[in-house]
């Protein structure tokens, strides 16, 4: 298990680029993260999702320590491509900023690659699972980051947007 964060200072990452640039040893390390600390139920569901994985971190001891993915999807709620956003910290790290620059860096990248490619997908959308959002960002709009609350999901979960600034609506 990753270990947890016992100094009184705050940890240090290496945010690293998996989008189209992940090799062989990182998508090893990262299947090896998500099978050990139990965010997927096998090897096999880990080495189907790393093709999505956005960014990951690595903690001061290289280890990682965070992984986010995306998924394009044009959810019925929302008419509208966007990529489907997950995120999974370690236990030991999810009382850090890790998850904040994680999700802020991926949604820089993600809508820098759209715009590269004429907009395949028009935003980020978060369905929230994590209790600790229940507790804190209660505002209808995350400052600095710009994610909307829209409602729930089919599964009754809290969903949030961040539309990309440049990007145009899809369809009639």
């Amino acid at each position: 298990m990753t270990k947890p964060v016992e100094t009184g200072h705050a940890p240090t990452f290496r945010y690293c680029r998996g989008w189209g640039e992940l090799n062989a040893a990182d998508s090893d390390d990262i299947v090896d993260f998500w099978v050990r600390e139990k965010a997927l139920p096998d090897e096999s569901s880990a080495r189907q999702r790393v093709s999505q994985v956005v960014l990951f971190a690595r903690d001061a001891d290289d280890q990682v320590a965070a992984v986010c993915t995306a998924l394009p999807q044009n959810p019925p709620q929302l008419g509208q491509p966007v990529y489907f956003y997950r995120s999974f910290v370690a236990p030991g790290y999810r009382k850090t900023l890790v998850v904040y620059r994680l999700l802020k860096k991926a949604v820089r990248l993600l809508e820098e690659d759209a715009r590269k490619h004429d907009w395949p997908c028009i935003g980020v959308l978060l369905e929230l699972e994590n209790q600790r959002f229940f507790e804190k960002g209660r505002m209808p709009v995350w400052p600095g980051i710009d994610f909307v609350y829209i409602g729930k999901s089919p599964r009754g979960l809290e969903c949030r947007v961040h539309w990309f600034r440049d990007a145009a609506l899809k369809g009639p």
